[in-house]
């Protein structure tokens, strides 16, 4: 059984910072993409940041700099940084990984993580 773990977000001020990570654990032969998005009250989940398994990074729609993915060396953790929080950040930040996993075939699955609140408040 694969599962995604996240940890940090919480309540944070505006203008404040955050880290967020996530674990893969279980049973799995390979990570492909791995990477957050972020469901806010009321909208679609959108894509935050992910990264691919031979280094390369895609950002959503936000300022240059202002967000920042980063994966281990093992690469079965994956990190987000955000800087310069707005309220309008606020929602549920989900990791996300596509992983090869033996059924007995072969096959790429699409795995979740519960996801993990951040409020952007005074």
């Amino acid at each position: 059984q694969v599962q995604l773990v996240e940890s940090g977000g919480g309540l944070v001020q505006p203008g404040g910072s955050l880290s967020l990570s996530c674990a893969a654990s279980g049973k799995f032969l390979q990570i492909y993409d791995m990477g957050w998005y972020r469901q806010a009250p009321g909208k679609q989940r959108e894509l935050v940041a992910f990264t691919t398994n031979n280094g390369g990074t895609w950002y959503g729609d936000f300022e240059k700099g202002r967000v920042t993915i980063s994966r281990d060396g093992a690469r079965k953790m994956v990190n987000l940084r955000m800087n310069s929080l707005k309220p309008e950040d606020t929602g549920v930040y989900y990791c996300n990984a596509d992983i090869e996993v033996r059924l007995p075939e072969l096959v790429r699955r699409d795995y979740w993580g519960q996801g993990t609140q951040v409020t952007v408040t005074s």
